[in-house]
């Protein structure tokens, strides 16, 4: 398991996130860097739903292509 730089999550505002099989999971609305990180996302139309990704889910962060991918399935997320 790879860790996350607390300063690479609280910079991720407005990344894609996508799931381990690589579907759309929404836009990281809030990043909070506390104890354990983790990233209010909130999904596209028609629901809006937001969920909790916490940095343990997280996979990889690709600063480049403002991309963070997961790896867990979007159905095992928190709804925030």
């Amino acid at each position: 398991m790879t860790s996350v730089d607390s300063n690479v999550l609280a910079g991720t505002e407005g990344y894609l996130v996508a799931d381990v099989r690589g579907r759309v999971v929404g836009r990281v609305e809030r990043a909070t860097v506390d104890g354990a990180g983790r990233l209010t996302v909130r999904g596209g139309l028609p629901f809006r739903r937001r969920s909790l990704v916490l940095a343990a889910d997280i996979e990889e962060i690709d600063q480049l292509s403002g991309v963070i991918a997961l790896r867990v399935d979007r159905g095992e997320l928190r709804s925030a």
